[in-house]
């Protein structure tokens, strides 16, 4: 099957096994205006694979994602338009990804942050390099954490624990990511892959209805669990991003980037 999406995210088969590699190295996986809109149609494009049976979601490089691209967030601070698009999209992603019938493994090669670290956490099974950490800095950039880890994490992990984090923003090593619950977990660096394609294996050898309808009775739980909070998260994110200290951080990280 041919699949339909900017160099910025790539598909290939083995077998029943489709490996989605997030194709921005030299940025650190970082998710622009072309990636956003792939990791928001992806889904529906491997669910019409009539061959596929299982995913990997990995990154290339030395992360996983950093989160959002500088550059196209910074745009957001004056194109309200741009703005509203990338919330209908990033809704959208969650929506695909939760609904999608295929298990999913994460294969978490380095940093995973913002909402590379919502979809890595959003997979059926979370593996996680030694050497990498997750992390939610929205709120020290002045951001409601709308889309994924308020909503999101509460689920996953005891609520004091990921509070801290969410407040914070400080990063998760991989082992606290395990003992937390957002990862399944830890591999040594040259294992990750392998790893991940042997579960993939196993995966694509169960039966496929029994399977799949598994996944979607777990994912039931998650998709109640999360509509009234992603509404409300998302809303918050709206309106944080329009707030004049949204714009003092986010600019002020981006002298940082640059200098």
């Amino acid at each position: 099957m041919t699949y339909d999406l900017p160099a910025e995210l790539t598909v290939t088969s083995d077998g029943p096994v489709r490996t989605v590699t997030i194709n921005r190295p030299d940025d650190l996986g970082a998710v622009n205006e072309n990636l956003h809109w792939a990791l928001a149609n992806v889904w529906r494009q491997i669910a019409a694979d009539r061959d596929a049976a299982v995913v990997i979601l990995t990154g290339s490089g030395r992360a996983f994602s950093a989160g959002g691209d500088l550059g196209w967030i910074t745009s957001f601070l004056d194109d309200p338009a741009g703005r509203d698009e990338s919330i209908r999209e990033g809704a959208e992603i969650i929506d695909e990804m939760l609904r999608f019938p295929l298990p999913v493994i994460a294969a978490v090669n380095g940093p995973a942050v913002g909402l590379g670290c919502s979809i890595a956490v959003l997979c059926d099974v979370v593996l996680i390099s030694e050497k990498a950490y997750l992390a939610d800095p929205h709120v020290a950039v002045g951001l409601a954490a709308g889309d994924g880890g308020a909503a999101f994490w509460p689920l996953l992990t005891p609520i004091l624990r990921s509070r801290e984090y969410l407040y914070t923003g400080d990063r998760i090593p991989a082992a606290t990511a395990v003992e937390l619950g957002l990862a399944t977990r830890v591999c040594a660096p040259d294992d990750l892959g392998d790893q991940a394609q042997q579960l993939a294996q196993r995966l694509a050898a169960q039966p496929r209805e029994a399977l799949q309808s598994t996944k979607r009775i777990v994912n039931m739980h998650l998709s109640r669990a999360l509509a009234g909070p992603l509404q409300a998260g998302f809303a918050a994110e709206v309106v944080t991003m329009q707030t004049d200290e949204h714009r003092k951080r986010l600019l002020a990280l981006v002298d940082r980037a640059r200098s």
